[in-house]
């Protein structure tokens, strides 16, 4: 091997490793480009307008009246003063509106489906369409905020949870019409179909601020942020373990600061999307990306999740400092499989502690074993200062395919004090590990034993 030829080795190797160190510069600039809404100073008490927090009487009427007061005067905030609020319907925002659940308010939602009606431009597990409407829903709007010390309640737990073993055929027509270019318009679903709506969806929003608040008992996703930009989310705690409560679902997202959350929820904490098969590969100009994750207390199914509908690509995503206060099933799990195409790329993660988990980290490109022609592209993933008590499966997984390589992976200080499989790394080049430990650290070698 010629010198030349070394030099320029071992220069893409320092290259390369002065690259997986944690960025907390890049994380940084992105929190500073993201803007808070500016909520003008008008502000309207439902109670004024009628409003009754008995927890029986229907408050839709009065809810869409403050929000048109706010759209009368350009903008506001609606104040909801401690009491239970029925609200038979979906509250829909307008710009520059603060709807604020102060100490002790609870908006409590019907679970009557016939409620969210008429259908809604949405999306459903990654494809667009028109269904039932998300129970807080807002559609091109700007300065939006979800704030206080309140609670909403999605009533999720009876009459939409039925919904869960009747949504195959729905489910299965709409990746029909994603796979078939099927038009949007054409896309129809709502009764019949018994695909669940999102708990709160910001759709083609900007500025947007959830804060403070409490997320309960969704009928679906809590937290869909689709198609949006500049969000704060922060300080927000969970209790929501119906099916596919997934807590936070950035899809088509971009610089997003998700901070000091709790969560506690029946699927992923945060799962970061961007779209599904052939519909998301033709978005290509809108990944997810910008994701900065930090000072979270992670429980539920999954920590932080990338996947699997990700086919326009997720990238520049920094997790920092977070935790379990429970059990998780995987820590940081990266999914994706061969319908999807797509890309992972410029994941950073560092400080983060675990308790016990089924698998610590994991990485596959076969998620479900599914689909075939559009292998996704995952490259430099870098993980640091990880500790976890318990892997009852495994500690460390990756999966790429012998044709579809996965590249680039750093692995620096990660100590998994017990695990059943301790690693399980294939079709993947450029793994470097540095001081990772699986099981009980080795000591230094015993001498040889007499005879």
């Amino acid at each position: 091997m010629n010198f030349k030829y070394c030099f320029l080795l071992l220069l893409s190797w320092v290259s390369f490793s002065q690259k997986s160190d944690f960025p907390s510069d890049k994380a940084d600039s992105i929190v500073k480009t993201i803007q808070l809404p500016l909520i003008p100073s008008y502000q309207i008490n439902v109670l004024k307008l009628g409003a009754k927090g008995d927890s029986v009487t229907d408050n839709k009427k009065v809810f869409d009246k403050a929000m048109a007061l706010c759209k009368k005067n350009k903008g506001g905030t609606i104040i909801v003063p401690e009491g239970i609020y029925k609200i038979n319907g979906p509250i829909h925002f307008v710009s520059n509106v603060n709807l604020k659940i102060e100490k002790g308010a609870k908006i409590k939602f019907s679970d009557n489906p016939k409620d969210y009606l008429p259908l809604v431009l949405t999306s459903w597990e990654g494809t667009m369409l028109y269904n039932y409407s998300p129970l807080i829903y807002a559609n091109d709007c700007n300065n939006i905020a979800i704030t206080g010390e309140g609670t909403i309640d999605g009533e999720g737990g009876r009459n939409w949870k039925t919904f869960k073993a009747k949504e195959g055929s729905g489910k299965n027509r709409s990746r029909e019409m994603n796979h078939n270019n099927t038009p949007v318009t054409e896309r129809k679903f709502g009764e019949g179909y018994f695909l669940r709506p999102q708990m709160i969806q910001f759709l083609n929003c900007k500025n947007i601020l959830v804060e403070n608040i409490r997320i309960e008992n969704s009928p679906f996703w809590c937290l869909h942020l689709l198609k949006s930009q500049s969000i704060t989310i922060r300080g927000i705690s969970y209790k929501s373990l119906n099916h596919n409560n997934d807590g936070i679902d950035p899809e088509y997202a971009k610089d997003v600061l998700i901070e000091d959350v709790t969560f506690n929820n029946g699927d992923d904490n945060v799962a970061i999307k961007a779209g599904r098969d052939h519909e998301g590969r033709a978005n290509t100009a809108t990944p997810s990306e910008n994701i900065v994750i930090r000072n979270c207390n992670f429980k539920g199914l999954h920590g932080v999740v990338i996947g699997s509908e990700m086919s326009a690509g997720v990238q520049n995503v920094f997790v920092e400092n977070c935790k379990t206060v429970g059990y998780l099933k995987r820590g940081i799990y990266l999914k994706t499989n061969a319908d999807r195409g797509g890309y992972i790329k410029n994941i950073f993660v560092q400080d983060l502690k675990l308790d016990q988990v089924e698998d610590c980290i994991y990485i596959t490109a076969n998620y479900h074993g599914e689909g075939k022609g559009f292998q996704s592209d995952i490259s430099n993933v870098h993980f640091s200062n990880i500790t976890c008590n318990k892997a009852s499966e495994s500690g460390i997984v990756i999966q790429g395919f012998p044709d579809k390589k996965i590249q680039n992976i750093t692995l620096k200080n990660i100590e998994i004090k017990e695990a059943k499989n301790a690693l399980s790394n294939e079709n993947a080049e450029n793994v470097l590990m540095t001081d990772v430990f699986i099981g009980q650290r080795a000591s230094v070698p015993t001498a040889v034993s007499k005879p």
